[in-house]
């Protein structure tokens, strides 16, 4: 299984990206996806995530209303849409897949068995 997170750059505080995952290998309609970041001199931390296949979505209060995750199981593709960004927006973005997450453990990163390589979103002020 192999996760390719794309979409990442330098955006103005106010601005938008969209990032974007895709993964191969396995089919993800029945798992759960996240995405998770990690601010440079800081733990990795939990974005989103829509847990399953019940389209319930769950969010970082730092990024509630501002972020909206989202995925497309026939593609095997998930998404993070990031509105109004600000400069502690800036981090290294991943994606995961997790296949054995509860609805406890769906924020937690040691939920999650299948990783991407990071995308850098910088925000400037």
């Amino acid at each position: 299984v192999q996760l390719q997170a794309s979409g990442g750059g330098l955006v103005q505080a106010g601005g938008s990206l969209r990032l974007s995952c895709a993964v191969s290998g396995r089919s993800i309609d029945r798992d759960t996806v996240a995405w998770f970041r990690r601010p440079a001199g800081k733990d990795r931390e939990f974005v989103a995530c829509i847990f399953r296949n019940y389209g319930r979505t769950t969010y970082a209060d730092s990024v509630e209303g501002r972020f909206t995750i989202s995925r497309n199981n026939a593609e095997s593709t998930l998404y993070l849409q990031m509105n109004d960004l600000k400069p502690e927006d800036t981090a290294i973005y991943y994606c995961a897949v997790s296949t054995t997450a509860i609805m406890s453990s769906r924020s937690s990163w040691s939920a999650y068995n299948y990783w991407s390589q990071g995308t850098q979103v910088t925000v400037s002020s």
